[in-house]
């Protein structure tokens, strides 16, 4: 009875969290005449109550598709339909059609606020709880402990409940033809995450399971077609399935991919909900599975590299302790490079400057989460792929592969995107 009183306060505390980051700003808050991706999500509930189902994706006079338009898979649009009853019968004004652009008022951002945390209470959240719940290798402390480290996981809430989400978009065009960057982006997705479905697929297990959920997240965010900033939290859910089995590197990696968002949090003022999240997922993630002192070779899952090394350097017994330095190194670095992004003005000549430095970050603080693993589980799964490659704020690329940060828009066939630097 004891552990449902735990989980009921843990749930409470995960709750408060997520309301108190929602009091602060969203994506294109009083910024016409696109505003953000706030004024998206509203547009859909406007545009699926408005309109039959058949006009949906299609540009006509009353479905502008350079206006956000609807570019999500249609579960989202039913999703947008419902809130949208809603939203009529508490005022019709929040979804009126065309008159309703742009539409802000405390009120909405309530109501907007009120159908995200509704949906993690009946989707997200129970989820959680059940597979904390169902986890067999662990105590009931741990299994308490690990839905606190999830449900506190920053990058999640801080999208979600802070800004809403900006994307960003590759253009490779001058490289490769349109429909060759398909075949070539398919191509590479499969091949990288055929080898760990095939292993699940001979020697399933539940452990095998998650770990080879973080292998084809990793896959599609590197390899995808369409890449923006928020496609980390694909590969960061995953990983917060297996906290209870690496701690050390999953909380390195969901801390870095918090920080790999800080561009596009920083654009809604979203800096003390960032700072205050963050630190409060490390304290919980430190505490509650003493993450510093699992950092064996073999609690790091990294027993099988090292002993390939040492078949060629003896010697080579120092392993854990580059890791932990290297943690240590790449957190004083985020603290850094986030009071310089807050308080310095980048020189003129170099606009750019404090993305690439965090880019730079990234790509030094991959940590080398090989988890190689024996038996039916997962043989590797190489996480620190995303530092070195899963970046996409990076200024150095923009000048040589054509990369441009798009403001909040998904790059589709007849939407207008809006360049900034």
């Amino acid at each position: 009875m004891e552990k449902w009183y735990l989980m009921t306060a843990v749930v409470l505390l995960g709750l408060t969290v997520r309301w108190t980051v929602s009091l602060n700003s969203y994506s294109g808050a009083g910024k016409p005449p696109m505003f953000g991706d706030y004024e998206a999500q509203r547009h859909w509930q406007e545009i699926t109550f408005n309109l039959p189902i058949k006009q949906w994706y299609f540009n006509s006079s009353d479905n502008n598709l350079q206006y956000w338009g609807l570019d999500y898979p249609p579960l989202t649009a039913y999703h947008s339909l419902l809130c949208a009853y809603v939203a009529q019968f508490i005022n019709p004004d929040w979804i009126a059609l065309h008159s309703s652009r742009g539409y802000e008022s405390q009120a909405h951002k309530l109501f907007m606020r009120a159908t995200v945390l509704i949906a993690d209470l009946l989707i997200y959240i129970p989820a959680v709880v059940l597979h904390c719940c169902c986890l067999k290798e662990i105590s009931t402390k741990k299994k308490i402990a690990n839905a606190l480290c999830i449900l506190l996981y920053p990058g999640l809430i801080l999208i979600d409940y802070g800004h809403f989400h900006v994307s960003v978009f590759l253009k490779i065009k001058d490289i490769l033809p349109h429909h060759v960057q398909i075949i070539v982006s398919f191509c590479l997705t499969l091949l990288s995450l055929l080898p760990a479905c095939v292993k699940l697929t001979l020697q399933p297990s539940p452990k095998g399971f998650r770990f080879t959920l973080v292998s084809c997240a990793l896959s599609f965010f590197l390899f995808s077609f369409q890449v923006h900033e928020k496609s980390i939290l694909l590969v960061s859910l995953p990983v917060c399935l297996v906290l209870s089995e690496i701690p050390f590197m999953s909380t390195w990696f969901l801390l870095v991919s918090t920080f790999s968002m800080l561009p596009l949090l920083l654009k809604d003022d979203l800096l003390m909900p960032s700072v205050v999240t963050t630190m409060a997922f490390f304290i919980a993630c430190a505490t509650s599975f003493s993450i510093f002192e699992k950092t064996s070779e073999e609690e790091l899952r990294l027993k099988s590299f090292s002993v390939s090394v040492r078949k060629h350097l003896p010697r080579f017994t120092f392993l854990p302790r580059i890791i932990q330095h290297l943690f240590i190194i790449s957190v004083i670095t985020m603290v850094l490079l986030t009071l310089m992004t807050v308080t310095l003005d980048p020189p003129q000549k170099l606009p750019d400057l404090f993305s690439v430095l965090i880019s730079t970050e990234l790509t030094s603080a991959n940590p080398p989460l090989l988890l190689r693993k024996t038996g039916p589980e997962l043989t590797s799964v190489p996480i620190f792929l995303y530092f070195i490659c899963g970046t996409p704020t990076t200024a150095w690329c923009a000048k040589r592969c054509h990369v441009r940060t798009q403001d909040s828009n998904w790059q589709t066939p007849g939407r207008q995107s809006r360049t900034y630097t």
